[in-house]
């Protein structure tokens, strides 16, 4: 295997004609021949994935070199992982693709003689090039797949030696769950389509009344300039998302530009992890940036500024501590050292302070606005501190850190920033902001205040949710009861439910306390088209089934409403499981509907042992009870279902409040239970609906020896049946 620098990630678009599907399934071929997942698959909602570059219909990254065109993807992937697709013959596999991409490309006609070629050439073979399947077949079968004209000479059976081992590769389950993925993909794009067209006023719906009709001031095409600042001192969390979708809303809009700028001013908090894991999920959002960068490339031009004020007699420094601080400015009372002189507070800031001695860890510098303002956020904040601990990207190079209230306008105004759009607890820090771009006569930035996005009974304070992380109280920050994307991602939410709602939200100024039945009800909009349908049973009861001669098993769709979905294998027996809570609630000689199978009528015998006959003829419009079961014959596979509550009990903590007073006692609730065995194929991350249970995804996939978990997804209505019970939320 060659080398990788980082883990390598695949991105398709999914609008490219012809779609990249040989990247895919070669991606898909190198992950199947692993325990771990070595090619991240993602997709966009785009023709291109760079509208700079022409063919760029995928892209490939975290290899010795970007890649961004098919052929170059695929020789790129060959290159790193040979063992699995180059075959012992690398210069042949190399010719069949080239053959794949120059001679499958374009009408029937010019399509026809290469369809001859590779027809005779599988006269007396299995494969194109070896012994087994390589990355020959792979960017072969891929070409054909988007081809649809060659696709369907195919399946006529024109070609007799070339439809043998097109069946035979289509048969294989990774390139299945490569196309169930695209199809998955698709719908999920189209809800995301439905979601901006909501946005932009073109549609109503009852869960928005969004207006995104501000008039930004200043505003022209093509020169607007938004930005999004995250500190990287934990994981994105649903509000963030809601910042930064904003700001790419209106960065489109407009034709400007999106910036993303890392606000690393604070090494106590921040870490390398939490910078990689906000740039993964600002990618999987779907938002990307014209220019990424940091606060910390700007330090000493921001150091120099803060010299430039104290020469100026607008900043002070001052040791005063930091309990006395506090009560002056709640008292709009000075400093003893508010009128120290330009001189002493420039040889503390420039000797004591940045070199980190014992005086200068003593002081800090402030802005000197006003000491008894009305606006308590102008009463001299601090702007600069000592800080020993190393940076994670500057190291030891600096021992003194500016606030994000003075980098901000400051690096905006730099970058280029026209509009500053942020949430409404930085409205009081408004005249900071324009004070210092005034005081160091720097080009003016508009703001924008939109109302920050809170749920019932949820925190979005990075600092409580540490405070779960730390107490053990959750697993880590993807926890599924948290409020962080990688949180509701786990839980089964989409993306294009989750921008669909935040959009819908709107950059309105009114504060709401928002329910979470409204986002996973968008949300079940998204996976209940595209959701395969699976069976499992709670507290199993073997019954015996008269009328079956034989076991059997026949494909039925996994989707009845979605052939596109596939097909699944059912199983046939005359001995079935069913849930102790259905077989409960039969009356004797009852009839009942077997879903997906047919009417049986109820025996019970008098030591209350429970039997039925099966009765296909009997009509399931007639039957008020229609059960789901398993039948014992494979064995049925073990999974548990997980369900959560609410972290805390109270709908909003007021300031004062301790969360600790409020934790929900139990938070989460696990059910043994049996499934269908084709749960077995199912992956992590994997939507399904349980049929009567309700949607699922996977967390921990089929591993030989271990149960399967899924965690349920809320659909906005009912509470489930194997988890929160309504009396548990009061």
């Amino acid at each position: 295997m060659g080398a990788i620098a980082d883990q390598v990630k695949l991105t398709l678009a999914l609008k490219a004609k012809p779609f990249a599907y040989g990247p895919l399934f070669i991606a898909s071929a190198v992950n199947a021949s692993s325990t771990v997942r070595l090619v991240e698959p993602s997709f966009k909602d785009a023709d291109l994935i760079s509208e700079k570059e022409a063919g760029s219909t995928a892209s490939l990254t975290g290899t010795e070199k970007q890649q961004t065109q098919v052929q170059a993807i695929i020789e790129e992937l060959v290159k790193v992982y040979p063992d699995v697709l180059a075959g012992r013959n690398q210069a042949l596999t190399n010719e069949w693709l080239a053959f794949a991409a120059d001679r499958l490309s374009g009408d029937f006609k010019k399509v026809q003689p290469a369809l001859v070629e590779l027809d005779d050439h599988l006269t007396l073979r299995t494969f194109f090039t070896d012994h087994k399947l390589t990355a020959a077949d792979l960017a072969i079968y891929g070409a054909l797949q988007g081809n649809a004209a060659a696709l369907g000479s195919i399946k006529k059976s024109t070609f007799v030696n070339l439809g043998r081992w097109h069946r035979h590769v289509s048969s294989l389950s990774f390139i299945s769950s490569a196309l169930e993925e695209i199809v998955k993909q698709n719908a999920a794009a189209k809800s995301a389509a439905k979601a901006a067209k909501t946005a932009s006023g073109n549609e109503k719906k009852q869960a928005s009344t969004a207006n995104f009709e501000i008039g930004l001031q200043d505003a022209k095409e093509g020169q607007v300039v938004t930005r999004f600042p995250p500190e990287p001192s934990g994981y994105l969390h649903i509000g963030h998302a809601k910042a930064a979708m904003l700001n790419q809303f209106f960065a489109e809009k407009y034709k400007g530009k999106l910036l993303i700028r890392f606000d690393d001013t604070n090494p106590s908090k921040e870490k390398q992890e939490y910078q990689d894991s906000i740039i993964e999920d600002l990618a999987m959002l779907g938002i990307s940036a014209e220019n990424l960068s940091y606060t910390s490339d700007h330090f000493q031009t921001l150091y120099d500024y803060a010299v430039q004020l104290i020469k100026q007699g607008d900043a002070y420094v001052d040791d005063t501590t930091q309990e006395v601080m506090r009560q002056q400015r709640m008292d709009g009372e000075p400093s003893k050292r508010r009128e120290r002189s330009v001189e002493e507070s420039l040889q503390l800031f420039t000797g004591e302070m940045k070199n980190a001695t014992e005086i200068g860890q003593q002081n800090c510098l402030r802005a000197k606005m006003s000491f008894d303002n009305a606006n308590k956020a102008m009463r001299d904040p601090v702007i600069y501190r000592v800080n020993l601990q190393p940076h994670h990207r500057t190291g030891d190079a600096w021992h003194i850190y500016p606030t994000y209230d003075f980098c901000c306008p400051i690096v905006d105004s730099i970058e280029g920033v026209t509009h500053a759009l942020r949430t409404m607890e930085y409205r009081d820090r408004n005249p900071q902001y324009e004070w210092f771009l005034h005081k160091l006569n720097l080009r003016f930035v508009h703001i924008w205040d939109f109302s920050r996005m809170n749920f019932v009974r949820t925190l979005l304070s990075k600092r409580k949710l540490q405070w779960f992380v730390d107490q053990k109280l959750v697993g880590g920050w993807d926890d599924a009861r948290f409020p962080t994307v990688r949180g509701v991602r786990r839980r089964g939410m989409q993306v294009p439910a989750l921008k669909e709602f935040i959009l819908s939200q709107g950059p309105s100024r009114n504060i709401n306390n928002l329910d979470w039945f409204g986002i996973w009800s968008m949300n079940k909009k998204v996976i209940d088209p595209i959701a395969p349908r699976h069976v499992a049973i709670v507290d199993p009861i073997k019954i015996k089934l008269s009328g079956v001669d034989k076991s059997y098993s026949e494909k039925r769709p996994k989707h009845k409403k979605n052939p596109e979905v596939g097909e699944k294998d059912t199983y046939f027996s005359a001995e079935i499981v069913l849930d102790r809570d259905d077989v409960n609630s039969f009356d004797a000689d009852e009839e009942v509907t077997l879903m997906d199978w047919g009417n049986a009528f109820v025996r019970k015998a008098a030591d209350g042992t429970v039997s039925m006959d099966l009765h296909l003829e009997g009509d399931f419009k007639k039957t008020s009870k229609k059960v789901t079961w398993l039948s014992t014959t494979p064995g049925p596979q073990e999974v548990e279902l997980v369900d959560f509550d609410y972290l805390i009990t109270k709908e909003k903590l007021e300031e004062g409040d301790d969360v600790k007073d409020f934790l929900t006692p139990q938070t989460e609730f696990r059910t043994p239970a049996i499934a269908d065995i084709n749960v077995r194929e199912l992956r992590k991350g994997d939507v399904i609906q349980f049929e009567r249970k309700g949607y699922y995804v996977v967390d921990e996939p089929f591993t030989e020896g271990k149960l399967i978990v899924l965690f349920n997804i809320p659909d906005g209505k009912a509470v489930s049946r194997y988890g929160v019970k309504p009396t548990d939320t009061k």
